[in-house]
């Protein structure tokens, strides 16, 4: 077997495992029904996944990392605060449309991560903040924005976060509709 297979087989395994706990929790998702679900065997269900926290490892991590890498690549285009802002919430918006039941995973799930494993999400999770306290502070030095209370990055986080919940693709409105409708809101409120 490739690495390419491997990796596909992989994937394929976790985005079941994302499904399964959005649906019925880490801790109400046993490895037989993931088994059964996935179509595997004991052993080759362990051999793509190595262990259930592991699996919810991967889910917690994968989408957080992807918003960190965009949240970084957005702050080196030296683009405008309100406009840095307005692209770290569309993406964000996106990224949970597409991948709703891993978001549920990890708002609801991380925290049943252990060791090293809960130590990586959470300091990535705090990464990001860290992105948009920036994108904020350079607003405030440029004189667009007020200075903002640091709590502000996890009232706006959680704004945005929520959507996991009840946003819909089908729906009236784009991710991107939404992150300016809540864009708009919030730097009303802090415009300078």
């Amino acid at each position: 077997m490739t690495a390419t297979n491997f990796e596909a087989n992989r994937a394929r395994v976790i985005g079941i495992a994302a499904d399964l706990f959005a649906q019925n929790g880490y801790h109400g998702t046993g490895m037989a029904e993931l088994g059964q679900a996935a179509g595997l065997g004991r052993g080759a269900l362990y051999h793509y996944i190595g262990s259930k926290e592991a699996v919810l490892y991967a889910i917690s991590k994968e989408q957080v990392d992807k918003m960190n890498s965009y949240a970084e690549e957005l702050l080196d285009q030296e683009l405008d605060a309100e406009e840095l802002l307005r692209q770290m919430a569309r993406g964000l918006l996106r990224n949970i449309a597409e991948h709703r039941a891993e978001w549920a995973v990890f708002f609801r799930e991380y925290t049943a991560l252990t060791g090293e494993g809960r130590d990586h999400v959470v300091a990535a999770r705090e990464r990001y903040e860290s992105y948009w306290r920036r994108a904020l502070d350079s607003g405030r030095r440029a004189g667009v924005l007020r200075p903002t209370p640091r709590l502000l990055v996890k009232g706006i986080l959680g704004m945005l976060n929520y959507t996991y919940l009840w946003f819909e693709p089908a729906g009236g409105l784009t991710p991107d509709e939404v992150a300016d409708m809540f864009l708009d809101a919030l730097i009303e409120g802090i415009r300078a």
